[in-house]
């Protein structure tokens, strides 16, 4: 995070639902502390088109937050 230029965003990927959770936990402490904002609200996640192209991408959630 302090790597992180002010306006800098953060975009994370988690496969398992243990590492989602730290995602998760991170990014809302840093938007309650004010040091950063959502862009998205929940989590994106594959389409189903996506998913049967490629299966291992059907657990993907992707998150995304900007440092003020």
């Amino acid at each position: 995070w302090n790597a992180l230029a002010p306006r800098g965003r953060l975009a994370v990927i988690s496969f398992h639902s243990l590492e989602d959770r730290l995602v998760k936990t991170f990014c809302r402490d840093k938007v309650k502390e004010g040091h950063g904002v959502r862009i998205t609200k929940k989590p994106m996640t594959p389409t189903r088109e996506e998913a049967r192209a490629n299966p291992r991408a059907r657990s993907a959630k992707l998150r995304i937050i900007e440092k003020i």
